[in-house]
């Protein structure tokens, strides 16, 4: 997909280097050229993932335009990928507003800003541990739907760092004599669809969550095996929440009753 070219930051100034007024060296870019926020990727990728859910993109655009939004730097690298999407233009992130006053970045960039976040890695679609262990962490980009396939084995998903390829994907889960461990973070809603066969399935207590949170719908069944859900923050996190003290987890799974 080739997208428009940012807009130039090199016309021509008379005064001074940069096209910067004289002695101002806190003089802000074009707001085009500014750079954009993790929230802002993360904005542009819920509106690809909506666009994908109502047909209006290809699977295969869908990872393109993924891919292209986290490896995106300013806005005039964002905003294409949405702009022939109706109405997602209008719900875009936009860059700050020229006329408002900024900070000069050079003493914050070393120590304050957060590097780029890479692009989601793309794993198979399949997970399978046979008389062994398998795990998914990291930051993976998550199918429309995921297949765990447990025999004399075991399965650990963390989605706590994972990016979802649309609003609700699905994790269909074979389990026999094994077990699945799921962790997810605060936010994400569990639907547990699976058929448990002297087995059990363990959810965390959803608590407050957000008419449009994100939906992991879990399908499949667990034989002689089980299948454990639980709710918890990054460490970085809950140690930024916590003020370093290490608290007790809250999010302790309960039993669904059959």
């Amino acid at each position: 997909m080739k997208l428009p070219e940012p807009p130039s930051s090199s016309d021509p100034s008379p005064s001074g280097p940069a096209g910067t007024a004289s002695g101002d060296t806190g003089a802000a870019a074009e707001p085009a050229l500014m750079r954009a926020s993790d929230a802002d990727r993360d904005r542009i990728a819920d509106l690809l993932r909506e666009a994908l859910a109502e047909g209006r993109i290809t699977p295969e655009e869908h990872a393109e335009r993924i891919d292209a939004a986290y490896r995106a730097k300013t806005y005039a690298e964002l905003t294409p990928l949405v702009s022939d999407i109706p109405g997602a233009a209008g719900k875009a992130p936009a860059p700050p507003d020229a006329a408002q006053p900024r900070v000069n970045l050079r003493k914050q960039t070393a120590a304050h800003a957060a590097p780029d976040l890479p692009p989601p890695e793309r794993l198979a679609s399949a997970i399978v541990a046979v008389f062994a262990g398998a795990e998914r962490r990291g930051r993976w980009l998550v199918e429309p739907a995921t297949h765990v396939h447990c025999v004399f084995g075991g399965a650990q998903l963390d989605f706590r760092q994972a990016v979802l390829a649309q609003p609700e994907v699905t994790v269909n889960v074979s389990c026999i004599f094994g077990g699945v461990e799921i962790t997810v973070p605060p936010g994400v809603r569990v639907v547990n669809s699976t058929a448990a066969i002297f087995g059990g399935v363990e959810l965390p207590d959803d608590g407050p969550l957000e008419p449009d949170a994100p939906v992991i719908r879990l399908t499949g069944f667990a034989l002689f095996g089980g299948v454990s859900v639980k709710r918890r923050e990054l460490r970085e996190q809950r140690r930024r929440i916590g003020g370093g003290r290490r608290a007790a987890d809250p999010d302790e799974p309960r039993r669904l009753e059959h």
